[in-house]
């Protein structure tokens, strides 16, 4: 399969008083048409300016792409025009925010809004686009759609917020979905449907999913690779059995441990110990090794490479440039 989306050496900066925060630093990765990718990682690992990077939505100024490129369908979306993204964003790639009662308008009907989704990228009229937008609550299976359209974001539950974002995502018929922690905010029981239902059109649409997430439960069971991100940079890439199966980077274990544990009496809940270090004061090797259980001294002061340890399988560790896990 041939990727539809390729990001190549992605660098996000924002220049501050302090000086330079390297939020992204060196990323790369592929998706292929069809497949889910997630991109995982703890608050400001930046997973999510990976996501405002490749829909070119990096508050500007302070921020910029400061390198690399982002291909999708042939183009460098970091060169496009902004009038030409325009096009691209929202028809050809779209975007699930992670609160949908932030992202949707308040003061403007459902309907309203997906139909001014739908008019600004396809030649449907506003008669049409309405009935589209029905058609669309439909599909993501939000009850009585015909009257939903008239209704606001503050009638409908957060479930029903969410699904409602999702059909604006998919009003152009999108080849590639973000999903940017699509259920942070859902309980349980309505997680799972909605990433069910993201599986579901995945499947019927034929569209890409990049999911980003911290949860690697979530990714176990509805994403084909995993990418494992850590203060800006990409430590570890495979596909989700492999690496689920037998993790190369402490990271990727320590987060493994948090998400397998299900409580008991008397059982204090496992946790990576210390914090993700200051983007001032950005560790000269591994920026993992302060909080690393298995670092020694050269973790501190050599920063680890890329290993290949097989077909899209990688970790950065110096431990396994050593060959030693």
């Amino acid at each position: 399969m041939s990727a539809i989306l390729s990001v190549q050496g992605l660098s996000v900066h924002f220049p501050t008083r302090q000086g330079v925060v390297r939020a992204v630093e060196d990323v790369s990765f592929d998706i292929d048409a069809g497949e889910t990718l997630a991109l995982v990682g703890e608050s400001g690992s930046g997973k999510s300016t990976v996501a405002a990077a490749i829909m070119r939505i990096i508050p500007s100024p302070p921020g910029i792409i400061a390198a690399g490129r982002i291909e999708f369908e042939g183009r460098d979306l970091v060169k496009l025009p902004e009038n030409e993204m325009r096009r691209v964003r929202g028809s050809r790639i779209a975007m699930i925010f992670q609160d949908p009662m932030m992202a949707l308008n308040p003061v403007h009907t459902i309907g309203a809004q997906i139909v001014e989704a739908l008019t600004l990228h396809t030649n449907l009229t506003r008669r049409q686009a309405l009935g589209r937008a029905v058609e669309l609550l439909e599909l993501v299976r939000v009850p009585a759609p015909a009257t939903r359209v008239g209704q606001y974001p503050h009638n409908l539950s957060g479930g029903m917020r969410q699904r409602v974002m999702i059909a604006m995502a998919l009003a152009c018929d999108p080849r590639l979905l973000i999903a940017d922690e699509p259920t942070t905010a859902l309980d349980v029981t309505i997680q799972a449907q909605v990433l069910e239902l993201i599986g579901e059109l995945k499947a019927k649409l034929g569209m890409a999913v990049l999911l980003i997430t911290h949860d690697l439960g979530v990714v176990g069971e509805t994403a084909d690779r995993v990418v494992v991100m850590y203060a800006g940079r990409k430590v570890e890439e495979g596909r989700v059995e492999e690496v689920f199966r037998a993790p190369l980077h402490p990271y990727t274990r320590g987060l493994m441990r948090v998400s397998d544990f299900e409580g008991g009496t008397g059982q204090a809940m496992p946790e990576i110990p210390g914090t993700v270090p200051s983007p001032f004061e950005m560790p000269s090797g591994c920026a993992f090794s302060a909080r690393c259980e298995v670092a020694v001294e050269a973790c501190g002061a050599t920063r680890p490479v890329l290993v290949v340890r097989g077909p899209a399988r990688s970790a950065a560790c110096l431990l396994l440039d050593e060959g030693r896990r």
